[in-house]
Formats: C-alpha cells, structure tokens, sequence
C-alpha cells in the first residue's frame, strides 16, 4: 500500500508539472509552443483556462492526500531508540537518588 501511494504522488507531481507548463503565462506560456492552442481551439480559451486551473488545484490537493496517506501506510521497523533506552538505563541506575541531589550554589565573591 505504501508503494501505491508512492507511485500516486509521483504521478501527480509529474502531471502537476506538465499541467502548470501548458497554461499561459504573462509571457503566452508553453501552451501555444507545444500544441496547446489546438486544446483552447477545441473548448474555448476560457474554459481551457478555467479546466487547466481546477486540474492545477486538483493535482496539488491529490499530492497532500497522498502524502498524508503515506504517514498512516508507513512500514514500521522494530528498531530501539538508543536516546530513550539510555535515559532509562539512567532512571533505574541503582544508587541514584535525584531527590538527594543538591544544586551548586555559586562562592560568595566579596573582595
């Protein structure tokens, strides 16, 4: 499952990339270099916009899903914290009493 997800997210980013390049920019955008003006020919200029945006928001939402999904789906590894199982070496140290510690008062500097 968490390979699915994986590939999910890699395939939205790669069509997120392909539908942010085909809308016209302030400079006219790769849309009329690689084809695009056939597209806005067929459905309007204005619906090709208004379908390449909702695509755009639509890829970008379906990646944060994706990777949200990929949290919950993450194989988990039985490994040992070394941090933790070391602070808990330290807590049931025989000997230690962190009651009986006093803090070090600073020397009285008078001159």
């Amino acid at each position: 499952m968490y390979t699915l997800f994986i590939s999910l997210v890699i395939i939205s980013a790669i069509l997120l990339v392909l539908v942010v390049l085909a809308q016209n920019s302030k400079g006219g955008g790769l849309s009329s270099q690689f084809g695009g003006s056939g597209a806005s020919n067929l459905i309007g200029v204005k619906k090709t916009g208004d379908l390449l945006e909702r695509l755009t928001w639509g890829f970008a939402i379906a990646i944060m899903v994706f990777s949200l999904a990929t949290n919950f789906t993450t194989p988990s590894f039985n490994q040992s914290d070394e941090i933790l199982d070391r602070a808990k070496e330290q807590q049931t140290a025989p000997g230690l009493d962190l009651n009986r510690i006093t803090p070090a008062t600073p020397a009285d500097s008078t001159n």
